[in-house]
């Protein structure tokens, strides 16, 4: 058990469920919940997440780009505490969870609303599973073409964010300000994978793995990371004044202070190598902006019911 749960990675997966605890409190602050529908979709991420995790664990593991050179963690297949054979049968089992409780998510937000809907929604699903798979597993594997950065924007950015918010609310007629934080929040989710890259940029290009970073080189991937992150903020200060947040409630800028330190960090840092440590660091204050902005909108909740009052 101790070695599966170090393969989930847990300290992957409060960045994955930022989008959906933000998407579900943005619905909230228009009077739009259903408790059903935030499980099942933080159930589905996480699904997402620990199978995504798993996959490259064995891709990885099987491709021989986990070696001596690669500096974070040993993985499960690279240590020899879990077999290939073991974690292919552990990706199969947690893509058939991962679909139940997709299938689960798309029953309680639309039940007979909208065919459509549900099956838009379930093809987006078995979409996610095949990417998250797809990443290193296999010949073809696009995160060995560079292309993982789009699967983890528009997964756990994009779709997070906007598609939790339209479960709820069946349109973006008033959600399209969504699209700003949706957009930090995808922005975010890929500097942690362009950290990991830039950390890993030696043995990937060794291995034949070309992520951007190997093909744009360190340098220019970090001008990428500046970037993403400070886009991101901006982003995030848009969505509050075009909400039209008190003073109180831009408190999330809070969450900028960690971040702005990490660009320092990165900026100083020469060998990237020695950048594992910030990884944590940049997922962890994603979420922790998430969760601020989230009570910034039940405040803004609040305002409104009392001024209605």
């Amino acid at each position: 058990m101790k070695h599966w749960i170090q393969a989930a990675r847990l300290r992957t997966l409060p960045l994955s469920v930022s989008g959906i605890l933000l998407g579900s409190f943005y619905a909230m602050s228009q009077s739009m919940f259903n408790w059903k529908i935030v499980i099942f979709a933080l159930s589905t991420t996480l699904g997402l997440q620990i199978l995504s995790n798993f996959a490259n664990d064995y891709g990885d593991g099987i491709k021989g780009t986990d070696n001596e050179d690669r500096i974070g963690p040993k993985r499960a297949i690279q240590s020899g505490v879990i077999s290939p054979k073991e974690m292919k049968r552990a990706i199969i089992i947690t893509s058939g969870l991962t679909l139940i409780s997709a299938i689960l998510l798309i029953y309680f937000s639309f039940k007979d609303y909208n065919l459509l809907f549900s099956l838009f929604f379930l093809v987006l699903g078995i979409l996610a599973i095949a990417s998250a798979i797809r990443y290193t597993v296999g010949s073809s594997a696009y995160g060995y073409r560079g292309y993982g950065d789009i699967f983890v924007f528009v997964f756990f950015g994009l779709v997070s964010t906007l598609g939790i918010y339209f479960m709820f609310a069946k349109t973006f007629e008033n959600g399209y300000l969504l699209f700003l934080p949706a957009i930090a929040i995808g922005f975010l989710s890929v500097a942690v994978l362009n950290l990991n890259n830039m950390r890993d940029e030696i043995s990937d290009r060794k291995s034949g793995k070309n992520t951007v970073v190997v093909k744009i080189g360190v340098e220019k991937a970090k001008v990428y990371h500046y970037f993403l992150i400070i886009t991101a903020m901006v982003l995030v200060l848009v969505f509050g004044y075009l909400n039209d947040f008190h003073f109180d409630q831009y408190i999330f800028i809070v969450a900028y202070f960690p971040l702005i330190k990490h660009l320092i960090v990165v900026y100083k840092t020469k060998d990237t190598r020695l950048l594992d440590p910030e990884l944590k660091k940049v997922a962890l204050s994603t979420f922790f902006l998430a969760v601020l902005l989230s009570l910034c909108l039940i405040f803004f909740l609040s305002d409104v019911l009392v001024n209605n009052s």
